[in-house]
């Protein structure tokens, strides 16, 4: 004999965590609307952006948790809609590793599916799938080998009306609030008066708070000229080629016109060759004395991305000033480095295995804030792949940066999906921490970008075009640079403790309820 129970929220459901419930037919019916939902959420992302679609997909998993009724279930449908997500939104990285594509997939895939687990059915499990998904999001970005920031429910909605929301608490608490929104639709779809009045006020607060948080304050302005050499996308470097990549964006700064008072090259479009004896490859030597004549040619300073052997085992990415006078100021090392990219963890281990395919050496990580001195004021900075993670972006404007640069090269990426969501996280970092960015790419996408996110300039693949602005240099602190990941972490972890112990507890009294009808029909 099958029962029904009243849950909370007003609604009649079968009693949870009891198998057997739905037939087949249903059970794929549900199964394909997982499916369905990772879909909505991967189009949310750049390069599509439709980012009303992040909430439909949350709240039609939010449909499916309430039809499924045992935890195993709920896993592998949370687990299938994250799947489908991941795999749509980093196909990029098919192109540089099958097997790490799949294997990143699957297990970030997991870290969210394991709030379908903790879930309840009744409509407590929103509060887990909140917090759940918020941590899972956090977890991802962290570990292992430092995170993989990329295809984040935060950057499908850099340009949306509640991008405001990561002035508050940066993009963990955007994240949190594309769920609370999704869930929240859900109780609208399901006539849950009270639910959705609870969630729709959340969400005006938080909008509030980003509306009228501080944001940080003008105090002078520079013009700028951001170059972008040009040439083909999906090449990989080798020493023929460097030259020219070198001499392409050497052509587009002798083509600026104006008077300007900082160029911004892209991350390592300098790589010189080990030795100035070698025959094929860029010379220091002709680099360094071009950047100099350059910085004296247009009374500016240029700040180049190098890419420098310095050792047999090591090599270093960075960016330096040369100054008009000829001489070369300030430098900054890039501390994040990409794992398996730049760094190869557990090198010892994998050489035996993967051999020649592992790159020769790693770059050596810098050390220092991620601020760089110019003769127009101090400059935050982020190289590449830092500019994915928002505590880099927080350590250059808590050490006194004005701007965000971010010099970077996505010119051996596969497709434009990378390129598309470096550009959201610009926008993301411009609007938690109040400044302008100035993104520099070779082959794209290079990009000047607003302290509300707005993107004023952006060039197109594969063109050779320099960006000219006028940008303010800005002080003062927004609450995400001075909170970072706290408020939403919090909140996380105390929405998924709640919805876990609310759900358990009702549950437990649903099942108690229907062995009393049990008991009392065969008394009866």
């Amino acid at each position: 004999m099958t029962t029904t129970s009243e849950t909370p929220g007003g609604r009649l459901t079968p009693p949870p965590d009891v198998p057997g419930q739905h037939s087949v037919g249903r059970s794929w019916g549900l199964t394909g609307l997982s499916a369905l939902a990772g879909l909505c959420v991967a189009f949310s992302m750049p390069p599509w952006g439709w980012w009303p679609l992040a909430f439909v997909g949350i709240a039609m998993l939010d449909q499916v948790l309430a039809q499924t009724p045992t935890r195993r279930q709920r896993f592998r449908r949370v687990w299938l809609m994250a799947a489908v997500w991941l795999l749509v939104s980093m196909l990029w990285m098919f192109d540089f590793t099958p097997p790490g594509y799949l294997l990143a997939s699957t297990v970030y895939s997991g870290f969210f599916a394991v709030s379908g687990a903790l879930a309840s059915q009744t409509p407590w499990r929103r509060l887990t799938l909140i917090g759940g998904f918020t941590l899972a999001e956090l977890l991802r970005w962290s570990w292992p080998f430092g995170g993989v920031p990329l295809s984040t429910l935060a950057m499908s909605q850099a340009d949306a009306p509640l991008n405001v929301i990561a002035r508050v608490g940066g993009p963990l608490l955007l994240s949190l609030t594309v769920v609370l929104v999704g869930v929240t639709l859900s109780a609208a779809l399901s006539r849950e008066v009270r639910q959705l009045a609870v969630g729709a006020a959340a969400i005006g607060v938080l909008a509030v708070l980003g509306l009228v948080g501080p944001r940080g304050t003008a105090v002078g302005t520079f013009d700028v000229a951001v170059v972008q050499g040009g040439g083909p996308q999906n090449t990989r470097a080798t020493a023929g080629e460097e030259p020219v990549v070198f001499q392409r964006h050497l052509e587009a700064s002798q083509s600026i016109d104006r008077e300007v008072d900082l160029v911004l090259w892209p991350e390592n479009v300098v790589n010189p060759k080990a030795n100035e004896s070698d025959a094929v490859g860029l010379s220091r030597r002709f680099a360094s004395d071009s950047l100099a004549q350059l910085a004296a040619d247009l009374d500016a300073p240029v700040l180049p991305g190098w890419f420098e052997r310095v050792s047999d085992t090591n090599t270093t990415n960075y960016t330096n000033v040369y100054l008009p006078d000829g001489s070369v100021g300030d430098r900054y090392d890039k501390v994040r480095l990409v794992p398996f990219g730049e760094i190869t963890p557990f090198r010892s281990v994998l050489e035996n295995i993967a051999g020649d395919a592992l790159q020769p050496r790693d770059v050596r990580p810098g050390t220092e804030p991620a601020v760089i001195d110019t003769p127009v004021g101090t400059m935050g900075i982020s190289i590449s792949w830092e500019i994915f993670f928002a505590n880099r972006a927080r350590d250059a404007i808590g050490n006194g940066g004005e701007v965000l640069l971010n010099p970077t090269n996505g010119s051996s990426y596969w497709l434009t999906i990378v390129q598309s969501q470096q550009i959201a996280s610009s926008r993301l970092r411009a609007i938690e921490t109040g400044r302008w960015v100035l993104q520099a790419a070779p082959t794209g996408f290079s990009a000047i970008i607003d302290p509300s996110g707005n993107v004023l300039q952006r060039t197109a693949v594969s063109e050779q075009r320099v960006l000219y602005g006028t940008v303010e240099r800005r002080e003062g602190l927004t609450w995400a640079n001075r909170v970072g990941n706290w408020p939403a972490l919090l909140s996380a972890l105390v929405l998924a403790g709640a919805g876990f112990g609310l759900g358990g507890r009702d549950r437990d009294r649903a099942q108690s309820h229907a062995g009393d009808i049990h008991r009392s029909a065969q008394t009866g």
